[in-house]
């Protein structure tokens, strides 16, 4: 449980009930993954944001380009 309290209070006010609300939601699934995989929260958030979303961002971006150019020569 103060894995939950720790990471619920390192969150800022946003002002926007939902975006708030999908945060908070967020943090606990972050926390229950950290807990699942036996990593901290902040591992877990690190593993993510800088290392799978960047490299889905560059596979999509390569998918498309690829599909593009099989596109342009047809």
């Amino acid at each position: 449980m103060n894995k939950y309290i720790d990471a619920y209070n390192s969150m800022g006010n946003s002002g926007f009930e939902v975006i708030d609300f999908v945060f908070k939601v967020c943090v606990i699934l972050l926390v229950d993954l950290a807990n699942l995989v036996g990593l901290s929260y902040e591992a877990i958030n690190i593993i993510i944001f800088v290392f799978l979303q960047p490299a889905l961002i560059l596979l999509f971006f390569i998918l498309w380009r690829k599909e593009r150019r099989k596109n342009k020569v047809v």
